[in-house]
């Protein structure tokens, strides 16, 4: 089996750019999806654990009680910025419009009527 980039995944379909899920495959490559359906079984099934993850890493950082300095500090440190640019991008997705079709604009998904980019 022929492993391939998301690049070069993006170019083999003509929808949205391909999603990098939140898992891997068993060789620990990426694995991705192409589709034009959020609300696909996949994509809600990605959107689920992403949701746990994201929820995983604040117990933890909760929890964890982290000396002021030493390796500790800065994996905890890093976590910390992580988490806080997974929320950011989150909270910039745009709402989703009701016009239901979708297109590829300047490399983008976006509404076919509105042109409203679906995503990042």
């Amino acid at each position: 089996m022929r492993t391939v980039d998301a690049k070069e995944a993006g170019q083999m379909f003509e929808s949205s750019p391909p999603r990098l899920l939140p898992w891997t495959r068993p060789d620990g490559a990426p694995c991705y999806l192409s589709t034009d359906d959020p609300d696909s079984h996949l994509s809600v099934l990605a959107d689920s654990v992403e949701g746990e993850l994201l929820a995983a890493a604040e117990t933890l950082l909760n929890e964890t009680k982290v000396q002021p300095a030493g390796p500790g500090a800065d994996l905890h440190k890093a976590l910390e910025a992580v988490l806080r640019i997974a929320v950011s991008r989150g909270d910039r997705l745009p709402e989703p419009c009701d016009h239901g079709e979708t297109r590829l604009c300047e490399g983008r998904t976006c509404c076919r009527a509105c042109r409203q980019r679906i995503y990042l």
